[in-house]
């Protein structure tokens, strides 16, 4: 790989790195992306994916949304691929700071990591709209029709639906980890979805890392640009535990 050690001079130098992922960080698991040639909103339906995982849908055409959020968006079977691993053992190592996700997966969680701001939630959060009773993902996969919880009340997941806020806590944590960056990983993403594709402006650190197939409205301001797929980049790279030497 022709610019794999400039990245590692990088990772080697770095102490406070940051990771901002969407989709294309998950591709490598089996997970579809969005906005790709193959994505999910290439596809052709009745109604728009962008309209059925709408807040308003949601609320309207209960059933229809979960009939489609089932099949499309509860990739159970899923694993964590080289990236997510990679992330976990920087966290342990005590080089990365945190993830940021636009990605609803659970898959960082799952590789190890710890400190993970989900900007669009989580398909593994579940609770009730009446009584806030929590429910798994899995749970939400075996029911038919609307889910229900044992009071009755109609089981939404802690996904941040179109027309739905970001959660502030979230957004908070998220900029004051890219803000404290010497690093700043952006991958997987076409930095198109927003508030999200602003979060980068935070950054303030030495080095502005982009690893994404296509071209993005980043790429003539950073560091260096990796048109590549993300888990076959971090792969090779060192997991700074154990006492492994860096270069």
């Amino acid at each position: 790989m022709v610019n794999d050690m400039t990245l590692r001079e990088i990772i080697d130098n770095s102490r406070r790195i940051v990771f901002f992922g969407g989709a294309g960080v998950s591709t490598e698991s089996g997970i579809p992306d969005f906005r790709s040639e193959d994505g999910l909103y290439r596809q052709k339906y009745d109604v728009p994916p962008e309209v059925m995982l709408s807040a308003g849908y949601f609320y309207s055409h209960t059933e229809d949304f979960f009939r489609f959020y089932r099949e499309k968006m509860l990739p159970l079977d899923a694993k964590p691929n080289a990236a997510h691993h990679k992330l976990a053992q920087w966290e342990h190592a005590g080089k990365l700071l945190a993830v940021v996700t636009q990605n609803i997966d659970g898959l960082h969680q799952a590789a190890g990591s710890r400190r993970v701001f989900e900007l669009h939630g989580s398909i593994h959060r579940n609770y009730c709209l009446s009584c806030h009773k929590r429910y798994t993902a899995r749970e939400i996969a075996d029911s038919r029709g609307i889910p229900r919880c044992s009071c009755g009340g109609i089981i939404k997941p802690d996904v941040v639906l179109y027309e739905e806020p970001l959660d502030g806590d979230v957004i908070d944590g998220a900029l004051s980890a890219i803000s404290s960056a010497d690093t700043l990983i952006v991958a997987g993403t076409s930095l198109t979805v927003y508030p999200a594709a602003t979060f980068v402006n935070y950054f303030h650190g030495d080095s502005l890392v982009l690893i994404n197939r296509d071209p993005t409205p980043l790429d003539g301001k950073c560091t260096l640009v990796l048109h590549e797929k993300v888990g076959e980049v971090l792969g090779v790279l060192p997991s700074y535990l154990d006492g492994e030497e860096m270069a």
